[in-house]
């Protein structure tokens, strides 16, 4: 996916010109092992507490919609607030202590789980600490590539973090149910502890010295109007725009979608934690085929086509689950081929909204911006996961899957709608940054 570099001067980065020289800079070298590894830990602790949740402590559907939603209200309560603070400070100062406490928190879990207290009340503390340490970690990386590097090497770069990213997504839920499966609950959460401390010791090495924006010779402006002037870029560009509604009327039905899924799949199916683990494990090479196109689709038939049809064809295969059933040996390759086929299409849209957000968004907005469309974004999931749960009581797994997985088909309605399905080969130059309130 090209990014128009010449829109937009150099903003003093001390990195190597040529694009090319991305990979032979030992800083985002060290940038991308460590997002990749805190990226493993953290999605495969999603996965990790509902599942020990399910086949030890036996929780029912309206208690494992509660754990997921208590991991996810973070992102709603601090989002804005982090993305204030995230434009103020080291990207990389941030990261460390992120990763530092997620390690700590679940360790901590994991010596519970040795002394036999690994029960709810626990898993719904350590799910909101690791879940309120991840909103800091997720808007600090997204901010610290664009410090870090140039335009022109933007394209490399945010592909490398988003391939990890969307691999670790959808490939750390594979991990831990696997994970879950082989080992007692404790080594299960302490493996993802010893993710977040690996990345913490590629990330505290990192040399790079940061360039902050630039803060107004003014009164320093008020958290609150900080927020403001965010929501009002967002609000304003008509891409990210609606960047920000498909995002959230995608995540809401997809943690409804994943809430009924860990249920659907050892109880109805009933898969072991195993099978599980490898059918949401081709989403994986799936993620890596995506990172594939999206460097190509988008340069070919323009960005809004591709962001569309993907979108569709990603959320769409997942209509397929609730009628699946018989023999794991029918429904395993089943899942596998759904699984791909979304992986492979959620990283091309994940990929491609990462490129329009980060090239219409000026380099002091660019913490804020990633914040909103956070907030906005998956801010409703909580509340997904909770009707998740809802339905599968009321409903039943079957019934829940296949309503939830049409309300993801409200995302691509929306993009196609827009004028993001319009945009072209090229993507249009950062807009200005709006007067800040007064």
């Amino acid at each position: 996916m090209p990014f128009s570099s010449s829109a937009v001067p150099d903003s003093g980065r001390s990195v190597p010109s040529a694009p090319s020289s991305l990979w032979r800079d030992r800083d985002f070298r060290r940038l991308w092992f460590g997002q990749t590894a805190s990226q493993l830990g953290e999605h495969a602790s999603l996965v990790i507490l509902p599942l020990f949740a399910v086949l030890t402590l036996n929780a029912g559907a309206g208690q494992l919609g509660a754990l997921r939603a208590v991991g996810q209200a973070p992102i709603l309560m601090l989002s804005l607030f982090v993305g204030a603070w995230v434009d103020r400070w080291r990207t990389r100062t941030v990261m460390v202590l992120a990763d530092a406490g997620r390690a700590v928190a679940l360790g901590a879990a994991a010596v519970a789980g040795l002394l036999g207290v690994l029960g709810l009340p626990v898993l719904l503390v350590v799910a909101f600490v690791v879940g309120a340490l991840s909103v800091f970690f997720d808007v600090a990386y997204q901010a610290s590539l664009v410090r870090m590097v140039k335009r022109d090497q933007l394209v490399r770069g945010n592909s490398a973090l988003e391939g990890s990213r969307s691999a670790a997504q959808i490939g750390g839920p594979a991990l831990g149910g696997v994970l879950v499966s082989m080992l007692s609950a404790a080594a299960a959460v302490a493996s993802s502890a010893v993710f977040f401390a690996l990345s913490f010791l590629l990330i505290r090495r990192i040399g790079h010295r940061e360039r902050i924006p630039a803060r107004s010779e003014k009164r320093p402006l008020r958290v609150w109007r900080q927020i403001h002037d965010g929501l009002r870029f967002v609000v304003g560009n008509s891409s990210l725009r609606t960047v920000c509604l498909a995002s959230a009327a995608f995540q809401f039905s997809f943690a409804a979608v994943m809430t009924v899924y860990l249920l659907y799949l050892p109880r109805d199916l009933h898969l072991s934690g195993t099978a599980v683990g490898l059918a949401l494990a081709a989403t994986g090479p799936g993620a890596f085929l995506g990172s594939l196109l999206a460097a190509r689709l988008p340069n070919r038939f323009g960005h809004g086509p591709v962001l569309v049809a993907a979108a569709a064809l990603g959320d769409g295969v997942f209509l397929l689950v609730p009628a699946l059933g018989g023999a794991p040996a029918v429904t395993v390759p089943a899942l596998i081929a759904v699984n791909f086929v979304f992986g492979t299409f959620s990283q091309l849209v994940n990929v491609t909204v990462m490129a329009i957000r980060q090239t219409v968004t000026p380099d002091g907005m660019q913490g804020r911006v990633a914040a909103t469309i956070n907030f906005v974004g998956m801010g409703l999931t909580p509340l997904g996961s909770l009707l998740g749960g809802f339905l599968a009581e009321v409903w039943g797994t079957r019934a829940s899957l296949l309503v939830t997985a049409a309300g993801m088909l409200l995302s691509p309605v929306l993009m196609a709608l827009s004028p993001l399905s319009r945009l072209g080969r090229t993507l249009p130059a950062p807009s200005e940054t709006p007067a800040q309130s007064a």
